[in-house]
């Protein structure tokens, strides 16, 4: 049903919703949503089908995402569909990476590349947390397409040979074990050229081989411990070597095995919201994700007319909730975590109707925080625009604010560790340290990407980018919205 609300689009998208009986798969490569949906066609449920899918994408998208980054997730179960869950992939900070010691590296702000920029990796130990828990497949079977896509290859996109002859001057002089997987004879591949990850095919074996002999849920928790050994003993030996980072200079990294060692992934409930017929799912405030309820909250008191972003008046009037969802995002969420009560008052009807308040028929260009149940604001640090650089040219140095296309920051899966194929994520960079601790915390550091799961009175579930997905076969019409996202969907 067609909702009065908003306004039919001028054209077809290129991106439609879609529906269906048996189940389906979507993400941003042809080879990864192919291989989810043959793991349907197969048998698997869609938890085996997403965590298959993930792999493939850590091969063939690695400009996006890799084995060495974070993972967040949303799912619900056919047994329990209305009660969405997080699966929580992203490692904190490295228990060294104190304000103290960034000081005295000289910096200011947490570097936008190099390995002090990079939280301890959770993509992989949370892709098998979920096939443990809640797939059906022996770990064999599902890492099968990433291994064989691994040694065998497959042609290259454009967009990854264009990432990497952004940053090919970097790695030849910087980062060389990066120029050795990615830069081989010197020079970027091709679009559609066959590129081959050996390394990381044999650390997936390597997996398979510790699962193997010890039963399906025994087998994961060995490959879960054998992928932390060859992390941590990789990424501490790498990272210890003085490196560039984007300010310019050489740093060595803070990572350890022991952080590795001591992180595992989990779950926790979602944080969720009712609006206008339907449950919107999100991550708690070490992500982003309530911002979204924050702004949903506020829209929810206006009348339909006042809602449809194709029109002037809709456009304002969602814009104008989101820069306040945002303002509060980046005053309380980061020490929200301390105190639970935050997010529940910032979520609140009453507050929610105070900010509404707010809105007036002309942009506002203020940063307007509010303050949830009469609690004391913090400080918020100065707005910055810019950033010295000292002598470095600034074409040199990925990450930085001023650099533009030609000094793309290198994304976190091409920064390789030795020859294992193991790069680091990037994410304590769009981090604020707490106001009274140290950097280092045990809680994720706050990130942007952030999947939705929007559950309607009818029974239909609408998945956003990154979730792990729900059933592979339901009686009720199955939906889907995708949009770009780093995981996919499986439905």
């Amino acid at each position: 049903m067609t909702n009065p609300a908003f306004g039919a689009p001028p054209q077809p998208t290129t991106r439609p919703d879609l529906a269906g009986t048996f189940g389906m798969t979507a993400s941003t490569h042809w080879i990864a949503t192919a291989t989810m949906q043959s793991v349907l066609e197969r048998g698997g449920n869609a938890f085996d089908a997403a965590v298959a899918g993930g792999f493939v994408l850590h091969v063939v998208e690695p400009h996006l995402n890799g084995p060495g980054g974070d993972l967040t997730g949303l799912f619900a179960t056919a047994g329990d569909p209305g009660n969405p869950r997080v699966l929580v992939g992203q490692g904190p900070a490295p228990a060294a990476a104190t304000i103290e010691h960034y000081r005295g590296e000289g910096l200011d702000l947490v570097p936008g590349s190099g390995a002090l920029a990079a939280a301890v990796p959770g993509a992989v130990d949370a892709w098998l947390l979920l096939l443990r828990d809640h797939g059906t497949w022996p770990l064999a079977d599902v890492l099968a397409p990433a291994v064989g896509y691994a040694r065998d290859g497959h042609p290259v996109l454009a967009a990854v040979a264009r990432t990497i002859t952004g940053v090919a001057d970097l790695f030849t002089r910087h980062w060389p074990t990066s120029a050795e997987r990615w830069l081989p004879e010197g020079r970027a591949p091709s679009a559609g050229d066959l590129v081959t990850n050996p390394e990381y095919a044999a650390i997936l074996e390597r997996l398979i081989g510790a699962a193997a002999g010890a039963g399906r849920a025994g087998g994961i928790d060995a490959a879960r411990r054998a992928w932390r050994e060859v992390v941590g003993a990789a990424v501490e030996s790498f990272v210890a070597r003085p490196h560039r980072h984007s300010d310019g200079r050489d740093h060595a990294g803070v990572i350890t095995a022991a952080d590795i060692a001591g992180f595992a992934a989990s779950y926790e409930d979602a944080v969720t919201l009712d609006f206008r017929g339907h449950v919107i799912a999100k991550t708690a405030a070490w992500g982003q994700g309530p911002m979204l309820l924050q702004a949903l909250a506020i829209l929810d008191g206006f009348p339909d007319e006042r809602l449809d972003p194709g029109t002037e008046l809709g456009a304002h009037t969602v814009l104008e909730a989101m820069k306040l969802a945002l303002a509060d995002r980046d005053t309380w969420y980061g020490d929200s975590l301390d105190d639970p009560g935050v997010l529940s008052d910032l979520l609140s009807p009453g507050y929610a109707g105070h900010r509404r308040s707010l809105i007036g028929d002309t942009a506002s260009h203020e940063l307007r925080p509010g303050v949830p149940a009469g609690r004391t604001r913090p400080p918020l640090p100065p707005l910055r625009t810019g950033y010295d650089l000292g002598s470095a040219p600034v074409a040199s140095l990925p990450g930085t604010p001023a650099a533009g296309p030609a000094a793309e920051r290198p994304p976190a899966s091409l920064r390789q560790a030795d020859r294992r194929a193991l790069p680091l994520g990037l994410v304590p960079e769009r981090s604020r340290p707490p106001r009274t601790r140290q950097a280092s915390r045990t809680c994720p550091p706050r990130r942007t990407l952030c999947p939705t799961v929007s559950i309607s009175t009818s029974a239909k579930i609408s998945v956003s980018p990154a979730s792990a997905g729900r059933t592979r076969r339901s009686t009720a019409p199955t939906r889907a919205t995708s949009s770009r996202g780093l995981n996919g969907l499986v439905t």
